[in-house]
């Protein structure tokens, strides 16, 4: 199995996809907020939204356009700045005008369409804008359009997100490319963003999802910068199959999802460490639990506890805040049996507690560690067999400011 990251990889990194962004100043001044993202040939395409009782407009629209038509898409538009949630009837009009200012753009059916939107949540959405923005990217299309689409999915992110990777197959190589937008309200159930993954693999829809649900599961699905999910979570996989190679192995399959895995976390990642403030990558392993369930609900307490996370935002070695977060998820565990350990590179460990009784271990050590930029925790509560694992971020000052005037 051979998996190659392409250097400046992106969306339309595999063959027959195009992509065109502009300035619609549908809230930014004078930088990218909408982009439109088309392949030459239909793709099948699975999604998976928000877990939310509130969800945005444009989320109703692409789970019923899937529904109907999950064999034959041919357009993503999304934008920036306003989420089109909490908008009522208005809403879900303006995201299907959005769908059919594509169609209109490039004379395919308003069904061949999803719609994305990110930004500010309760305000109308500016059709007519919208539409001269879709008008203006349907005319600027190319192949090496998807570095600008990820700038263009911005809100609070300070850098845009996205990668591509090359798989080897039985049959030849295929590519495999994404995108993600997310700083802030990152958190599981389900994708805690806005993402796009596209390939040129030829794979029927149902597989497709499998292949998403999976990556997704292992990915998107263990991040959390502050425990909060929003209105218009999405993923998106869109396969063309314009490669013309078809998966003819259990060894493909296999290759295919740790190529897709691949692209998921390090998206995922992307964006624990662009979090909303943050100063610190945390990854944290926990094992020995009945379960990888039970595993993740303790690596997840941990990871959104706001006394861990502003301990590493202080750089303080508070590593009993680790232990009492552990105590509240839920799960049955002996505090007898367990073991902490901290580190940096993932191959040097510092041992802070053994069967329950904390090491004889060097505080400037400890300090040293928690004072990195990238921390890794691993927790051990026992003798089972599940094991999760999650990435996480600090809690700083810097959070507070970003969120107290967002609208602003």
């Amino acid at each position: 199995m051979t998996i190659t990251s392409l250097p400046n990889g992106s969306i339309t990194s595999p063959r027959g996809f195009r992509a065109g962004s502009v300035i619609a100043n549908i809230k930014y001044r004078d930088r990218l907020d909408l982009t439109l993202l088309v392949s030459d040939t239909d793709c099948a395409t699975a999604g998976v939204f928000t877990r939310s009782q509130v969800v945005a407009a444009p989320v109703i629209v692409s789970r019923e356009t899937l529904q109907a038509n999950a064999a034959a898409i041919r357009a993503v538009v999304a934008n920036a700045g306003n989420a089109n949630a909490c908008t009522g009837e208005p809403g879900l009009v303006a995201a299907r005008a959005m769908q059919q200012a594509v169609g209109d753009a490039l004379g395919f059916s308003a069904e061949c369409t999803l719609v994305l939107s990110t930004g500010v949540i309760g305000l109308p959405m500016p059709v007519d804008k919208l539409r001269a923005g879709i008008d203006a990217a349907a005319k600027l299309l190319n192949a090496d359009g998807g570095q600008l689409a990820s700038q263009a999915i911005m809100t609070t992110d300070t850098h845009p997100k996205s990668v591509a990777v090359q798989v080897a197959l039985s049959g030849g190589a295929i590519t495999i490319g994404g995108m993600a937008k997310g700083s802030g309200m990152i958190h599981p159930d389900m994708a805690t963003m806005l993402g796009v993954i596209t390939t040129d693999a030829a794979i029927d829809p149902s597989t497709l999802h499998s292949y998403l649900r999976r990556a997704v599961a292992v990915s998107f699905n263990r991040i959390s910068v502050d425990g909060d999910t929003s209105t218009n979570d999405t993923v998106l996989l869109l396969a063309n199959g314009v490669s013309g190679i078809e998966f003819d192995s259990a060894e493909d399959d296999a290759a295919f999802l740790a190529g897709l895995t691949s692209v998921c976390q390090q998206l995922a990642h992307m964006i624990v460490r662009d979090g909303e403030g943050a100063t610190k990558f945390v990854e944290i392993t926990v094992n020995g639990t009945s379960s990888d369930t039970t595993a993740h609900a303790i690596a997840n307490t941990i990871a959104t506890s706001p006394l861990v996370k502003t301990a590493f935002a202080g750089s303080d070695p508070n590593w009993g805040r680790i232990l009492a977060a552990a105590g509240r998820a839920g799960v049955s565990f002996d505090q007898t049996a367990c073991d902490l350990w901290i580190g940096n590179d993932g191959l040097t460990w510092l041992q802070l507690l053994a069967s329950g009784t904390p090491t004889d271990y060097a505080e400037d050590g400890a300090a040293m560690i928690f004072a990195a930029s990238d921390i890794v925790v691993r927790l051990s509560v026992g003798c089972g067999d599940g094991t999760a694992t999650v990435w996480t971020c600090d809690l700083s000052h810097d959070y507070v400011t970003i969120n107290a005037d967002y609208r602003t």
